[in-house]
């Protein structure tokens, strides 16, 4: 499983794995989830489960605090509570949720060992994207993370 850590690591740049048109697809398909709350919730519960189910797995554990960060600022900006964040920047979240939780993807989810390593790239790019976003909003949330 550390090899898995390994390979996460040397993909900071996930269009390695996802070519940028890939990712430009998700992203059009997150337009129709922000301005529609309940096909957002319905996907944010989804990936918390999917989360939660795997959070054992090395590859999840190893940002494990930052998927939980990413879901509270989606949370947080579906009930009104958080919107100092833009546009582009929750469809960036909401694209990278949906490759989460998408079966069809590089690597598939039941591959063993391998599964989500592709998930987790994808993942580290939004964090990396959103660097100071989520930055900016761990001090909002703050104590709580």
């Amino acid at each position: 499983m550390a090899d898995n850590i390994k390979e996460i690591e040397q993909y900071e740049d996930a269009e390695i794995i996802v070519e940028p048109q890939e990712m430009e697809r998700w992203q059009n398909k997150a337009k129709d989830y922000v301005d529609n709350p309940v096909k957002t919730e319905n996907l944010l519960t989804e990936a918390l489960k999917k989360a939660d189910n795997n959070k054992n797995r090395d590859v999840i554990q190893s940002i494990w605090d930052k998927i939980q960060l990413l879901f509270s600022l989606l949370k947080d900006w579906l009930n009104g509570d958080y919107r100092t964040i833009s546009k582009t920047a929750i469809i960036s979240v909401i694209a990278g949720l949906i490759y989460f939780v998408s079966p069809v993807d590089l690597v598939p989810d039941w591959i063993a060992a391998l599964g989500l390593v592709d998930d987790a790239a994808v993942l580290g790019l939004i964090f990396n994207q959103l660097d100071k976003e989520l930055t900016k909003y761990k001090k909002w949330k703050s104590p709580e993370f």
